[in-house]
């Protein structure tokens, strides 16, 4: 229910926002064309404001401030944000959501000429991925049970919630997806019978995600528990989410990142994983074993290839550091 509350909040934020009838012509293309999910298009409103206040302060106007535009002013926009701390990400995707709007706007001759056109992202640090040994997975996995049984307070729901939090650690590690393509899991997109899920990721497309034996045996666990049925009776809006909150609604990428963070302080893993260390694992461990980068590609839904590559680093750094041990003149 918090999850569809946001969605529902970002949305009217986006209605009240788009009081400018090219920005409203660029949400209908997000929505209609490009199949933008509602937080993709809050960004890009986001960006597009910023920048449209940017300029109207720049020019010292209240007009139509989007011709006015020059390539000084969108670097000096992007450089603003740079010079406040922000990171190359952020600064990034800001010049790919403004780009996009003024390629829009050139197509639909509403614009003379594209300001961000042959403006260069800011270097990105190539940052390694935190990911788990085997074993430290299989500690975190454990967790939910270990903290159940040692915990004071003993119900139904408690019971079921170990069961519930166990059940998404083992899909999550099983399928490497991402955490909101686990949140939003129903169940019509769950078969145990062929053990795969069907997720839905970026750009709403969809893939099937192979589970493992325990992931599939947790799952039916959590199926079959008395208090799963009776939360989906609570739920009114239709819904039959696999993983459920106390309220019978789908479970909120928050709560799933205080749930990890917990299960990893309990598993002595320290603070800094996250949901996605696990997607990190899953692939990793997958390379380790021999899989080609391509399958490992298909699996996480990745578009590029050159996304998949990151983990490629994490394994020849692992390869360093067995040639460093066991070498005798390493």
């Amino acid at each position: 229910m918090q999850q569809m509350r946001n969605v529902i909040r970002m949305k009217k934020n986006n209605d009240q926002e788009v009081n400018d009838k090219h920005i409203q012509k660029f949400v209908l293309y997000l929505r209609n064309e490009k199949n933008a999910s509602i937080y993709t298009i809050d960004n890009y409103l986001r960006d597009i404001t910023q920048f449209k206040s940017f300029i109207a302060n720049q020019h010292k106007t209240d007009g139509y401030v989007f011709e006015l535009a020059d390539r000084f002013d969108a670097r000096g926009f992007l450089v603003g944000f740079q010079k406040e701390g922000c990171e190359p990400s952020t600064a990034a995707r800001k010049l790919a959501s403004l780009r996009s709007f003024y390629k829009f706007l050139e197509r639909e001759n509403i614009v003379s000429k594209n300001p961000f056109a042959g403006l260069r992202a800011p270097k990105r640090p190539r940052k390694l991925p935190v990911f788990l040994s085997v074993n430290e997975v299989e500690r975190l996995l454990e967790a939910p049970k270990k903290m159940a049984i040692l915990s004071k307070e003993q119900s139904e729901f408690t019971d079921y919630a170990a069961q519930r939090d166990h059940a998404l650690l083992e899909v999550m590690y099983s399928t490497g997806a991402r955490v909101s393509e686990i949140t939003s899991l129903q169940e019509n997109m769950v078969d145990l019978i062929s053990g795969v899920i069907r997720v839905k990721g970026k750009g709403k497309k969809e893939r099937l995600c192979p589970l493992g034996r325990p992931a599939c045996s947790a799952l039916r666990a959590l199926i079959r528990h008395p208090m799963h049925a009776k939360l989906k009776a609570m739920n009114r809006t239709g819904q039959s989410a696999v993983f459920l909150n106390v309220r019978g609604g789908m479970l909120t990428k928050r709560s799933v990142e205080r749930l990890v963070r917990k299960c990893a302080a309990f598993a002595g893993l320290g603070q800094n994983i996250s949901p996605h260390s696990l997607r990190h694992s899953f692939a990793t461990h997958l390379l380790d074993a021999g899989a080609d980068l391509r399958s490992v590609q298909e699996l996480l839904g990745h578009a590029s290839l050159s996304t998949t590559q990151i983990y490629t680093h994490v394994t020849v750094e692992k390869l360093k550091q067995i040639y460093e041990n066991a070498h005798p003149r390493a």
